[in-house]
């Protein structure tokens, strides 16, 4: 009897090789920055050749733009996975926009930042980061939607939707420098009390009369 194959497959061992070195890349964004985070530097981190790395990323840009695209998808998946679990009613507004306000002071946020600033003055950065930005924003604005249970189809809803993004990213760029938490939450308590009547105050569509 011939025994199964014990190698593991060249598409599994590719896969795990541009996990690693996406996740070192997010790791030296967050320690070291744009400028101090270099394609050598994310190879010995990650533990592979410079030759492997660059046949998945040939380019710092396309490197740093993969590594924030795989956060964010893995950062939607987890806030998907917690909403499992949250409970309906009004408790479930607070702590949904709680989830988002973590996403807002956590690794992504402060990854994309680095590249957002970066990016001011690099044409070809700025280039590859302006549709990533797009994409990334459409998908948490979409999931808010989807965690809040909003109707886009009621004016004012989406603005609203778009409102609340807006105010989180403002306050997860007050807090880079110092901790905002106190500040954050006492505005961020305000805001619930508002987007709760807001979209508590949408109206229903009405049913068709008859007679």
């Amino acid at each position: 009897m011939s025994s199964a194959p014990t190698r593991t497959p060249q598409r599994e061992r590719s896969r795990a090789t541009q996990a690693r070195v996406l996740e070192a890349t997010v790791d030296c964004l967050l320690e070291r920055g744009w400028s101090g985070t270099t394609t050598t530097v994310v190879a010995t981190r990650a533990g592979v050749s410079r030759g492997a790395q660059l046949h998945h990323y040939p380019t710092k840009s396309a490197l740093v733009m993969a590594a924030v695209e795989h956060l964010a998808e893995r950062r939607a998946a987890e806030i998907r996975t917690e909403a499992a679990s949250l409970p309906a009613g009004p408790e479930r507004l607070d702590r949904v926009i709680d989830m988002l306000a973590t996403a807002f002071t956590g690794p992504l946020f402060v990854a994309a930042l680095e590249l957002w600033v970066a990016g001011r003055t690099d044409p070809e950065l700025r280039d590859a980061l302006v549709p990533l930005e797009a994409r990334v924003g459409r998908e948490m604005h979409r999931l808010t939607v989807e965690l809040l249970g909003a109707d886009e189809r009621q004016p004012g809803v989406r603005e609203t939707i778009q409102a609340t993004l807006d105010l989180l990213r403002g306050l997860g760029v007050a807090n880079l420098l110092s901790d905002d938490s106190a500040r954050r939450t006492a505005l961020l308590g305000t805001w619930k009390r508002q987007l709760a009547a807001i979209l508590a105050a949408v109206p229903t569509t009405p049913s068709a009369s008859t007679g």
